[in-house]
């Protein structure tokens, strides 16, 4: 076995740089081992360890040195499969390495390498580090049998008030079952109990664990984290119940003590009904998380809790999202619109920054309101959280779900005035693409654009004027260091939606039409 463990080897002063890919470092096996002069390394109470799993958690890297020991700090280094781990004492350190040299450690089945640090002791950056030292504190608390407390003064941390989680999902791409959140929730402890709701138009859920400690670990390690790549992010807060009463067994609520009980109103639980609830509800269940369950896996990596690809998720989430016509409305109505201004053209683009238009339809006896198809009820949702109430045209848009399925086209030769327009068949879809970037860049309206196919020789002074242009004032301007992208901030919101309804698609010449969307980022 001793050829699957690297232990007590020196590291140079790179060792944090994380060895950028040195054609002599080690191989899983160990094989290339043999090939290196390495010295001993005085034993460290920090220790390195290297080859972790992509999904791997603070809280399993923190499992390995609890039987040796108290385990003091931690440093994760995201995307390059390694930490640092410091553990209370040198002589702990020394046990553990020691027995990790005649047993192979693994974390998720995969070997992993442990070796002494150079480093004494580990110096944390306490605002980078905060969620790892949380994470710590309340792992330590298990394993103390107390609450925590932080001697680092990094955070605070009050004994859990509650078994009880309050879950709400942000920017919810892509359905987020009963299930799915089981999955992801039981890493941390026993879910008893889950009952899922639409308050507002979001998504929530309350979800019970049988010990508050497991709640808190759970809070600290998923609060602001994504399910999917880039959406669905989870926001977490203690519930102010300490018991939930379950009454059925369903897509909607599930009492994992209770089996035995009913789906209420005669439904089987894997009915295909609306997960939202009506009439805002836009998203359709699917029972037992359908090709979710088997993939999902708890990851700090890379942004996402499951490993799954923007792509995969969009593939899986398209053959179980309601299209229109079959129950769930991905129309949306659009009112107190200016009809001196509105076109179908311009609500084409700016309700395609957040799907996928299909058909707009401006209605012939009211011209201030008008019918947006998009291509399912979950950008319909997401289009509305994003755009009710902003400022279009000088007046404050209203978005609601319709009731309609589709928008339907008028019999040829009855729309002299262009009121409908037909864009099934538009290249300017910008979700039409599995895995496309834009998945990963749906913000709300921002006074600030993103910029991209800028064409060379464009300067900044061309797309101040063009901007210019557009009725707004540019108050500031950003190049992107190979200057095919830049930000621009335009003096509010209403110039940046008017700009970006004006000249997303603009034609720059040369076969470029310059991108423009909203962006997150301030100048």
């Amino acid at each position: 076995m001793d050829g699957d463990v690297a232990v007590g080897v020196k590291r140079g002063s790179d060792e944090l740089n994380m060895y950028s890919s040195s054609p002599n470092s080690m191989t899983a096996n160990g094989s290339d081992s043999k090939k290196q002069r390495l010295d001993e390394s005085p034993p460290s109470r920090v220790l390195h360890i290297r080859k972790l799993p992509n999904e791997v958690t603070e809280t399993e890297v923190i499992a390995l040195g609890l039987p040796f020991g108290k385990v003091t700090n931690i440093l994760m280094l995201k995307g390059k499969n390694q930490a640092f781990l410091e553990l209370g004492t040198e002589e702990a350190a020394i046990t553990m390495v020691n027995y990790y040299t005649a047993v192979t450690p693994q974390v998720r089945n995969t070997p992993v390498f442990i070796q002494y640090s150079n480093h004494k002791e580990l110096k944390t950056d306490s605002a980078l580090n905060q969620r790892a030292q949380a994470v710590l504190q309340a792992v330590s608390a298990v394993q103390d049998g107390s609450s925590p407390s932080s001697d680092q003064g990094v955070l605070e941390l009050a004994p859990p008030p509650s078994p009880v989680l309050r879950i709400i999902i942000d920017n919810m791409f892509y359905p987020v079952t009963l299930d799915v959140l089981q999955q992801i929730f039981s890493k941390f402890g026993t879910v008893m109990k889950i009952i899922t709701f639409t308050k507002n138009n979001q998504f929530q859920a309350l979800l019970q664990f049988s010990d508050p400690v497991n709640a808190q670990q759970a809070k600290l390690s998923l609060d602001g984290q994504n399910i999917y790549n880039s959406c669905c992010t989870l926001r977490i807060d203690f519930s102010k119940l300490v018991n939930l009463n379950v009454k059925y067994n369903n897509d909607k609520s599930r009492d994992y003590t209770r089996p035995d009980l009913p789906t209420g109103d005669g439904e089987s639980t894997n009915k295909d009904h609306s997960l939202l609830g009506t009439p805002s509800g836009a998203l359709a269940s699917y029972s037992s998380g359908g090709g979710y369950s088997s993939s999902l896996s708890l990851s700090q990596g890379g942004g996402a809790i499951s490993p799954l690809s923007a792509a995969a998720a969009a593939a899986a989430a398209a053959g179980r999202v309601a299209l229109s016509g079959s129950g769930v409305s991905g129309v949306l109505l659009a009112s107190n619109l200016n009809e001196e201004m509105v076109t179908p053209q311009s609500l084409f683009t700016l309700f395609g920054v957040y799907g996928d238009v299909q058909r707009v339809k401006i209605l012939y006896n009211k011209k201030d309101s008008a019918l947006i198809q998009l291509s399912d009820g979950n950008q319909a949702q997401l289009a509305m959280s994003h755009l009710n109430g902003q400022k279009v045209f000088g007046k404050v848009m209203r978005v609601t779900l319709s009731k309609h399925q589709t928008v339907a086209l008028p019999r040829e030769g009855l729309d002299d005035q262009l009121l409908t327009k037909d864009f099934s068949g538009s290249p300017l879809h910008r979700f039409k693409k599995p895995g496309s970037k834009n998945f990963q860049n749906i913000f709300p309206p921002s006074a600030t654009l993103h910029l991209s196919n800028i064409r060379d020789g464009v300067g900044e002074d061309d797309l101040r004027r063009l901007f210019s242009n557009s009725g707004g004032t540019v108050k500031a301007f950003k190049f992107f260091q190979d200057r095919k992208m830049a930000l621009i901030q335009m003096s509010s919101v209403e110039e940046a939606i008017q700009a970006l309804i004006d000249l997303h698609n603009y034609d720059m010449g040369g076969n470029h039409h310059l991108k423009v969307s909203f962006s997150k980022s301030t100048i």
